[in-house]
């Protein structure tokens, strides 16, 4: 009986988000199993695309019209079961297609890469499209002009073009050598080749094993491979992993002992491992030692024969928490998170695959590891919304996290010292199994005292626009002690905008409705969704005037007023645009922890989880910048961003002092984070919640409807409200459509169609119709997202 696969295709379409049958020549039928990835021909033009087996049926032979699968690109799958059936489950509510979940749990070097090659039709036509002894050429190679030629020569049948999908994964491999001094024939080597008689001296006092790249520092490729060729030098090459420049230098260091608060937390997780458990909220203030609780987890977790995942929200904080479990749990480790390289990422992959590695640490697409026998799940600042993935599919990491404890009976723990809004919520109801560390865990560290300061008080006496008198003369008197500073300011760049005061002209992105944001290292102004950039402009574009100037700040701007204020003092500048080559992050952060700077100035990315015992004092330049956004969440964000801030300081035996700069002193967000009060601003978050009707009262979903036409995203927003209205409830309530915050990005118009709901069993049907909708040719411009439980409503 003949084998058939059932495969997944890499084409995410509606019309082809399902199993396709294709036949297993027998000499695959060996190296097929479920999980593999395969290539096949798919379509009228038998296109070879890269397809996943989800299984296996029989098929009587008369039936057999199935076209064969062309190759099978690996020895092992590359997807187990389980990671299957969570792509089925996801589905329910990701509102994607299944191939964009199986690719999203892979490193991107197991994506196949898809061309277009031109080929003669015949060994004996010329063509002076092609260099002199070239048959084929890929299309993306030739100029438009050229195509046109090509055209034509298929036309006539002198060339044809052909698909072809190549495997990109590559495993590193190294040279290495033996020295066999038994071959060595000092008599074959000439007096004139001296390079070959310097090598010959160096073997034999040097005869250890080392790598073939060494010896060609010194020696040219052709003296070193005379040697191969003479049976001195015997060759092999072994796999290396790209990442390990990750665990050198890494010092181990012992278990500390915990407190009665946290042994406790360690009792009671570790105690579920195996059993089926609800998953625990560790609500701990900063500083209260949540990381060495997750720590001793997963010591038990790894005793008991099982492995762990544990996720970070930031890169920022990826290098010290890799750097805290490899010092316990060595090269058990394994690092995932997108600061790797494609080859650095795949390899770690392979580390995992293979049960190398026991404890995987990284970033949201880590919850995707292909561990098995997982027993325990840590996800660390469980509450930042950078778990949840914007773009397609829209996962949460939570969420999957939820899915893989319950297959595995793992314990889940999701800490923070201010969870989520619906995360608390949950633990109130039982739904989570509450956990809290309410002192920190040095005894010596006081959480630090808070003072705000209202801009509106000095308007006009400030030297420098973002440092009120009160914040420069406690810069100052750190600064005096030697001690360091952490300062937060949540916008990059220079200036906010730039506007003429004569026509208040606002100089804007050309593809998106967001002014331009001026960038002095790089004398640009600089679009921050869409990447546009262009000079600064010195006279009004549209009215010619010279009185254009910069208005807003930003932490360049805030950088350069701190070197004139304190012009002695060695400031480093955390954001975006400080930390985009490799590695920035972490030089910048040993940098400071190693005393080569007074002041650190950053985004959000410095709020959350650093350690600097030299750090006494934290301000806030301005925290209304996230406290006015478009956003349910707006209060909730803020409150965090504040007390995970405030929690950099006096987190050794020295005192630590927070000042918050505001125009809003008496926001409740404000208020309570002044107090490091979570549980009173819980409360009171949760009564505007209920009575605007948000989560956690509500579930929601945010429609996004795209196109480059405006009366097109109108007209289709519109019908889509309408669908949805004929096929759900009356209890749901929809809030627009309406333009997002930012209407234009990319040269797309956007609206966004909110639903609020408590239960709507005919949701999901309802939304795969309008899914079913963009793909009729006359919606073909048209681009919908579907959010469900969105976090970013802007």
């Amino acid at each position: 009986m003949p084998k058939i696969a059932q495969i997944i295709i890499d084409l995410p379409l509606k019309q082809t988000d399902q199993p396709y049958s294709y036949l297993v020549p027998d000499e695959l039928v060996a190296l097929i199993a479920v999980g593999s990835r395969v290539h096949v021909p798919f379509g009228a033009t038998n296109r070879p695309l890269q397809g996943f087996v989800v299984g296996f049926e029989e098929i009587a032979d008369q039936d057999m019209t199935l076209k064969p699968v062309l190759a099978v690109l690996d020895l092992e799958p590359v997807l187990n079961q389980e990671q299957l059936d969570l792509a089925d489950a996801l589905r329910r509510t990701v509102f994607s297609y299944k191939i964009s979940l199986l690719k999203a749990m892979l490193p991107s070097l197991l994506n196949s890469a898809y061309n277009k090659v031109v080929k003669l039709t015949s060994i004996d036509l010329v063509s002076d499209l092609f260099p002199t002894g070239k048959k084929e050429m890929r299309l993306a190679e030739l100029t438009a002009d050229q195509q046109v030629q090509v055209k034509d020569l298929v036309k006539t049948g002198q060339a044809e073009v052909v698909y072809l999908a190549t495997d990109k994964k590559q495993i590193k491999t190294v040279r290495y050598y033996q020295v066999n001094l038994d071959q060595l024939d000092r008599s074959a080597i000439s007096s004139r080749a001296t390079k070959r008689l310097e090598l010959a001296e160096f073997l034999t006092k040097h005869p250890d094993d080392g790598k073939v790249s060494d010896l060609n520092k010194t020696f040219s490729p052709a003296v070193v491979n005379w040697f191969i060729e003479q049976g001195v030098l015997l060759v092999t090459e072994r796999e290396e992993s790209r990442s390990r420049a990750y665990f050198e230098g890494v010092k181990q260091t012992e278990f500390i002992q915990l407190n009665s608060q946290q042994q406790e937390a360690v009792t009671a997780v570790t105690a579920a491992i195996g059993q089926e458990s609800s998953p625990f909220l560790l609500e701990g203030v900063t500083g209260s030692g949540k990381t060495e609780v997750y720590l001793h987890i997963i010591d038990q977790t790894l005793k008991m024969g099982k492995t762990a995942i544990v996720l970070v929200p930031e890169i920022v904080l990826t290098p010290q928490m890799t750097s805290r479990f490899i010092s316990r749990f060595g090269r058990q480790v394994a690092i995932m998170h997108s600061g790797l390289s494609d080859g650095e990422k795949y390899d770690e992959w392979l580390k995992i695959r293979r049960g190398q590695a026991k404890v995987v640490v990284g970033a949201r697409s880590a919850i995707f590891a292909p561990l098995e026998n997982i027993g325990a799940i840590i996800i660390d600042e469980e509450h930042e919304a950078t778990y949840k993935q914007e773009s397609n599919p829209r996962y949460h990491a939570r969420d999957v996290a939820v899915l893989r404890a319950k297959y595995h009976k793992a314990a889940l723990v999701l800490g923070s010292a201010t969870p989520a809004i619906e995360s608390r919520a949950r633990a109130s109801k039982g739904v989570y199994q509450l956990l809290t560390l309410t002192e920190r865990a040095n005894h010596l560290a006081v959480i630090p005292t808070v003072e705000v300061v209202d801009f509106r008080d000095y308007i006009g006496q400030q030297e420098m626009g973002n440092f009120t008198p009160p914040l420069v003369e406690k810069i100052r008197d750190r600064l005096n002690k030697g001690e360091q500073v952490v300062l937060l300011l949540n916008r990059r760049g220079y200036s906010s905008f730039v506007m003429c005061r004569d026509c208040s002209y606002v100089d804007n992105c050309v593809n998106c409705d967001i002014s331009l944001t001026l960038h002095m290292t790089t004398r640009t102004m600089n679009c921050h969704y869409c990447g546009f950039t262009k000079g600064i402009p010195r006279t009004c574009p549209n009215c010619q005037s010279a009185s254009i100037s910069y208005y807003g700040t930003g932490t360049q701007k805030a950088a350069d007023e701190l070197e004139q204020l304190f012009p002695e003092t060695k400031v480093l500048r955390m954001d975006v645009d400080t930390t985009k080559k490799k590695g920035s992050h972490q030089k910048l952060l040993e940098a400071f922890g190693n005393g080569k700077a007074d002041i650190l100035l950053g985004t959000q990315m410095i709020a959350k989880g650093l350690d600097f015992p030299n750090v006494t004092l934290v301000g806030v330049l301005n925290a209304d910048t996230s406290l006015n956004l478009p956003d349910f969440r707006a209060s909730e964000r803020t409150f965090q961003l504040l007390t995970q801030v405030a929690g950099r300081a006096g987190r050794a035996d020295k005192a630590g002092e927070v000042i918050i700069q505001t125009y809003n002193p008496d926001h409740y967000a404000i208020t309570f984070a002044k107090h490091h009060d979570y549980e009173g601003f819980y409360r009171y978050e949760m009564g505007i919640r209920r009575a605007l009707g948000y989560p956690p009262y509500f579930y929601t979903v945010a429609l996004t409807i795209s196109h480059k036409d405006e009366q097109a995203v109108i007209k289709a927003s519109y019908a889509f409200l309408d669908l949805l209205k004929t096929h759900l409830s009356d209890q749901v309530r929809y809030l627009g459509p309406v333009p997002k915050a930012v209407s234009r990005t990319h040269n797309l118009y956007h609206y966004q169609l909110l639903l609020t709901f408590k239960q709507e069993p005919k949701l999901q049907d309802a939304l795969n119709q309008l899914l079913d909708l963009t793909q009729d040719k006359t919606n073909k411009d048209l681009r919908v997202s579907i959010d469900y439980e969105p976090q970013n409503i802007m």
